[in-house]
């Protein structure tokens, strides 16, 4: 996922060209890319009249809701006291014409907003090719996340997968030794591995990742296995990956990983298994990411996009020294 950060006017015409350019690689015709180029805009123009300067994530995406293009829009300003009211054409509070959030929502597929007084503003908006439906439900997918590479960088040296598996499925975040080509060397090695293991114990998907990653830099990794239908997430990692359940009945509980590194020294090799309540986050995260966040907060968020969820603590807890990965999963019925 590109950052472009939006302190001045002139970044709000790279943050278009950004996510035209996007479009376009994923197949985005004249008037789909038209689209995405007036979102894109809007968002940056509304980061510097309202947010006071943030950042415009933009990036692609692939699952059970469908696939496009998506634009985060982070800020730290004052927020909005009234988001229905803002999204109505003709509502300004910067002497603007005032269509700038009601362009984003016709033009997106899908727009979910989470913003209030000291807790800044987060927009995510997901476009696709073709005309959006406002009228249609759409499916709500069960997952998000966000891969940031190193200021400066252009490989990132994190990645994320997830994959059926049993009644469930599994969720692995790597971290590749360092940051640059290397590191994204050593992360995708470890996204492969995980990929084809079979259905096996995420202790045993390590070992078999251990060896894979011997050529490499190695990596820090996490497994989860989450399983909804017996309400237990099965857990292992080696490394600096942080794995967290938040759960609407049981609370915050942080999963254990070992010491290590994956394909140069990791003695231990452990499955954790942890009860799982009807609705709950499980949150697995870089180190890219300091720990000290807490959900509760940011009152509501719970309910949001994954995504939008995801890019909330990457924009209040990134380090900015290393790769950034956050990875959200919803279960239950929130």
């Amino acid at each position: 996922m590109r950052v472009i950060e939006v302190k001045d006017t002139s970044q709000v015409a790279e943050a278009r060209r950004a996510a035209v350019v996007l479009a376009q690689a994923h197949g985005f015709g004249e008037a789909d890319a038209g689209r995405v180029a007036i979102v894109a805009t809007e968002l940056a123009t509304n980061l510097l009249k309202h947010g006071e300067g943030g950042e415009l994530l933009v990036g692609s995406y692939d699952d059970s809701s469908g696939s496009g293009v998506e634009c985060l829009a982070l800020d730290k300003g004052p927020g909005m006291a009234d988001i229905v009211g803002s999204m109505r054409d003709g509502h300004s509070t910067a002497g603007s014409a005032g269509t700038g959030l009601g362009a984003v929502a016709r033009g997106a597929h899908l727009t979910d907003i989470y913003s209030g007084p000291e807790v800044g503003t987060a927009i995510l908006a997901r476009l696709e090719i073709g005309r959006p439906e406002h009228f249609r439900p759409r499916r709500q997918p069960h997952y998000g996340a966000l891969a940031i590479a190193y200021p400066g960088e252009e490989a990132c040296g994190d990645s994320w997968c997830r994959r059926p598996h049993g009644s469930g499925h599994a969720v692995m975040v790597a971290d590749g030794l360092g940051h640059g080509p290397f590191a994204a060397e050593a992360s995708h090695a470890a996204s492969r591995a995980f990929l084809a293991a079979g259905d096996v114990a995420p202790s045993e998907m390590l070992v078999a990742m251990h060896a894979a990653l011997r050529p490499t830099r190695g990596a820090a990794v996490g497994i989860a296995q989450i399983d909804e239908a017996a309400g237990k997430i099965v857990f292992a990692g080696v490394g600096n990956i942080a794995a967290t359940i938040v759960d609407r009945d049981m609370g915050v509980q942080r999963m254990v990983s070992n010491n290590g590194t994956i394909g140069h020294i990791a003695r231990h090799m452990r499955d954790f298994t942890y009860a799982l309540g009807d609705e709950a986050l499980v949150i697995l995260a870089s180190d890219g990411l300091a720990t000290n966040w807490r959900l509760d907060a940011y009152p509501g968020l719970f309910a949001h996009h994954p995504t939008l969820i995801a890019a909330i603590l990457y924009r209040d807890f990134t380090r900015g020294r290393d790769d950034v990965t956050v990875f959200v999963a919803r279960t239950g019925a929130a």
